[in-house]
């Protein structure tokens, strides 16, 4: 059994009333062994049928509420699996569209393949198991005490058996899980690679090589196929080895009864009351064996989307920490012996103890050589990312910064600005949706990007992205600006905007970029140092820590990492140009 089942909200309620309406099905069980073994014995002793139409009546009685006592279960079990799953499916869209850190961990069709598939697996999953355990937990109780009333030899042979499949279950289940995980792990690596072949594919039809890309899909598709019909080996298996034993035991509890009742040391009624509650004995444990197999991608699936919960302990605000409040001319953000990790937890911090201090409109560059840390200091910024030590204060107050108080503030730029299947126009007005046609322009104008529009047939109107007209890295760089012209947001961040870029294509963009940062805070992680004439404030980063702060002309004085940096890159300017 899943310990984290009784964690959702709600599941402990429903296993109440569930256990409540199981132990109404299970009076209802005995009620109707009880009365078919007494009406069977009394046919079987010569009175008439017609004389036990009191007893007809209370069988079909007891059949009609324990059936209507199944429906009931299974609809508030549906209902509280359809809330919880569509909870977590809300939640986890929202991490994923708040930056969380396990996208890019997981794989961008991983995480479309849980919402798709994972959410209804999940929703099974939550439906089966909590009715489940209230039968495990109810009936095979109930059943063998009335057992117990009735012959007790048969209720020593019930509870003797019981213990044995107990242990079975757990050792199938460890086995089960190690199968279920290995297959999940390849299930992500085949959505993965199903989607970069997707994306590919122009690639390699132009290159000639999607005939030899064949053999790749081949072989990660049957790896997925070798682990699935491992899994579906282990659950036949199973399967038959559980109905094995509990055809055994009721076996014994027969030859038992048949034996006394030659013998005539037990009358006939209790021995037909006995047999015919034995099978029922062993359902509940027989169904969760079955139902194990069928919803072990629903247990797994329910793991995944957990993951991303927000209501979890480890998403919680701590004590004293709140939403920041709106920036402002005089706010101040200070970041203090701030960690964190990307990745697994046991790598190698990518920040560590980072104190830093930013305040207004100040202009702060951030430097270092690659895979120094800078991308991580801005999604941490951002709050696309949670330090794992540390405080963030803005304006003397503790605050967590992966909220959406604090990202509507914010405008983001990326290397790789994304754009959507829409127009330019709906491109454009990404973060303000309500915008008018005017303002559109208008923040199309500034970025530059008008004449590229008026060379459109549709204008605004012309779509772009994904089945739309293709767009140059320069021109999406121009869209991304856009954007941040029309949202007008106080703070804003630039992670290596400019890296895949032309040198021409930069210089075109850069006077439009100094226009976007007048009366902004502005943090900018990039390698190109000619950007640092026009920052107020450096942050050399080396190795995940804060090496040196201050203006450029103070680092250039004190021959530090700074200069290295500068040094490094004039050597390769020198060399490029030595070899052309």
């Amino acid at each position: 059994m899943d310990r984290e089942l009784f964690s959702y909200n709600g599941a402990i309620r429903l296993f109440l009333v569930v256990s409540f309406l199981t132990v109404v099905e299970g009076l209802c069980i005995i009620i109707q062994a009880a009365v078919l073994a007494g009406m069977v014995s009394n046919l079987f002793s010569g009175r008439s049928f017609s004389a036990l139409r009191g007893p007809v009546v209370l069988f079909f009685t007891a059949v009609l509420f324990r059936y209507l006592n199944v429906f009931l279960i299974r609809r508030l079990a549906y209902r509280f699996a359809d809330r919880t799953s569509s909870r977590m499916r809300r939640t986890f869209l929202a991490h994923v569209f708040a930056g969380a850190g396990q996208v890019k961990r997981e794989g961008t069709a991983a995480l479309v393949s849980l919402t798709l598939e994972g959410v209804s697996k999940a929703r099974n999953y939550l439906q089966l198991f909590i009715p489940k355990a209230a039968a495990n937990a109810v009936l095979p109780l109930m059943i063998v005490a009335y057992v117990f009333l009735q012959d007790r030899l048969s209720a020593i042979i019930l509870l003797v058996t019981i213990p044995v499949l107990v242990v079975f279950l757990i050792l199938l289940g460890l086995a089960a899980q190690k199968k279920m995980d290995a297959r999940w792990a390849s299930y992500r690596i085949l959505s993965n690679h199903f989607l970069d072949s997707l994306r590919g594919l122009p690639t390699l039809r132009y290159l000639g090589l999607s005939r030899a890309h064949e053999q790749s899909i081949r072989r990660v598709s049957d790896k997925y196929r070798q682990m699935t019909m491992s899994t579906l080996r282990l659950a036949f298996l199973s399967s038959f080895a559980l109905d094995f034993f509990t055809m055994l035991s009721i076996a014994f509890v027969a030859v038992s009864l048949g034996l006394r009742l030659i013998d005539g040391r037990i009358l006939l009624e209790p021995a037909l009351c006995v047999l015919i509650l034995t099978p029922e004995y062993f359902i509940p444990i027989r169904q969760l064996g079955s139902d194990y197999h069928a919803t072990l991608d629903g247990k797994e699936a329910a793991h995944k989307l957990r993951s991303f919960a927000a209501d979890q302990s480890g998403d919680r605000p701590a004590a004293g920490v709140t939403a920041p409040g709106r920036w402002i001319g005089r706010s101040v953000l200070a970041l203090q012996g701030v960690s964190a990790e990307v990745g697994d937890k046991s790598e190698k911090k990518a920040l560590d103890h980072i104190s830093l201090q930013a305040a207004g409109c100040e202009r702060i560059g951030i430097v270092g050589a690659s895979g120094a840390g800078k991308s991580t200091l801005i999604r941490l910024i951002g709050g696309f990312l949670r330090p794992s030590t540390g405080r963030i204060t803005v304006d003397g107050r503790c605050v967590q910064l992966d909220c959406d108080a604090w990202r509507r503030q914010i405008t983001y730029l990326p290397q790789h600005p994304y754009l959507f299947s829409g127009t330019i126009g709906e491109n454009i007005a990404f973060y303000d949706p309500e915008a008018t046609k005017q303002d559109i322009r208008r923040a199309a104008r500034s970025a530059g990007l008008e004449p590229l529009i008026a060379s459109f047939p549709r204008g605004l109107d012309e779509s772009i992205g994904s089945g739309g007209r293709g767009l140059s890295g320069g021109q999406a760089q121009r869209v991304a600006l856009a954007r941040a012209f029309l949202c007008k947001r106080p703070i804003l961040l630039l992670d290596e905007p400019t890296a895949h870029l032309d040198i021409e294509t930069e210089y075109e963009l850069k006077a439009t970029l100094l226009r976007l940062f007048e009366g902004k805070l502005v943090f900018m992680s990039t390698h190109r140092l000619h950007w640092m004439d026009q920052m107020d404030r450096l942050i050399v980063i080396e190795h995940g820590r804060v090496a040196e702060t201050g203006t450029q002309e103070e680092l250039l004085g004190r021959d530090g990492a700074y200069s290295r940096l500068v040094r490094a890159q004039l050597e390769g300017i020198s060399q490029m140009g030595e070899q052309r």
